[in-house]
């Protein structure tokens, strides 16, 4: 996983329409006006200096854009550009796909602890409880993060997933309700009145039911190199490695096993050669044909 990384966003959660802008903004055919650090940048994006600043962290953070020159990844073009498939993400399969990669990419490293190991130890928890981890991960790798930055990316990472109160009304109802995974549902919120602290949230494993099989299956080619490139490429992967290893849509998704099986039998369904063993206690997912995650991809967006 890398060094630990937190702050860059400015304290501001992405925004709907923030990653669209910003590829807007990189792609612009007047290269001067393509610097982040430029005094226009405020202009063309249309938001204040601070939020030009969280622009650009959450582009990095999705992996819209490459970390040496800013350009758009493949992945960006495809969803953002004017031929783009979801430019205003208005497909929910899009809004996991972003999740997916925003877990994957650590650029924001609560994001890849949550899901993949904090969850874990703790499916119910406070924001004491999830900073008391992050403390405790930085000194288990010896690194020293200001406390401040890791309490501003607790408040963040909980904005960026849990509805927001009704009777909260200090915040405007735009700010409140334009945090781009909400819709998700993976983050809940509720009150723990046993406790000293009622304020509690909790991400349970769950069917999933909403989660495309498309958008499933192209994570698992993904994040398992399945592609015909790799010599050293997999033909086969566990459950157990489905279920929990960094990644996994087991971890990404906040699947049960009984979901996981049924996603797998989804996938057999849904496309021809990918079968799936459970014989002897060993269960596999196999590949008895080469898949290309673009084209998985493209099977989805067609019919949405």
């Amino acid at each position: 996983m890398g060094t630990l990384r937190f702050s860059g966003h400015e304290s501001f959660q992405c925004r709907n329409l923030w990653l669209k802008k910003g590829f807007d903004f990189v792609t612009n055919p007047d290269e001067s006006r393509t610097d982040f650090n430029h005094d226009l940048a405020v202009l063309d994006l249309g938001v204040g200096k601070n939020m030009v600043s969280s622009i650009r962290f959450w582009l990095k953070a999705f992996d819209m854009v490459d970390d040496e020159n800013e350009q758009p990844t493949q992945l960006a073009e495809y969803l953002f550009s004017e031929s783009g498939r979801d430019p205003f993400l208005e497909d929910l399969g899009t809004l996991w796909l972003l999740h997916y990669k925003l877990v994957k990419k650590s650029e924001a490293s609560i994001y890849h602890l949550v899901f993949n190991r904090f969850r874990k130890q703790r499916i119910e928890f406070t924001k004491e409880h999830l900073f008391s981890y992050l403390v405790n991960e930085c000194e288990r790798l010896d690194e020293n993060h200001s406390p401040n930055s890791i309490e501003k990316d607790v408040g963040v990472f909980l904005k960026s997933y849990v509805t927001p109160d009704q009777q909260k009304k200090k915040d405007k109802i735009e700010d409140r309700y334009s945090s781009l995974l909400i819709d998700l549902n993976l983050v809940k919120k509720f009150k723990n009145y046993g406790t000293q602290e009622n304020e509690w949230y909790k991400i349970e494993s769950s069917d999933r039911e909403m989660l495309p099989i498309e958008i499933f299956f192209y994570v698992i080619l993904d994040n398992f190199d399945t592609s015909s490139t790799n010599a050293n490429r997999r033909k086969s992967i566990s459950f157990h490695k489905l279920m929990n290893e960094d990644n996994s849509p087991g971890n990404i998704f906040a699947l049960t096993p009984d979901a996981l099986v049924t996603k797998i039998n989804q996938l057999v369904q849904n496309f021809y050669g990918v079968v799936y063993k459970d014989n002897a206690g060993v269960r596999e997912l196999q590949f008895n044909a080469e898949f290309d995650k673009e084209e998985i991809l493209d099977k989805y967006y067609a019919k949405n």
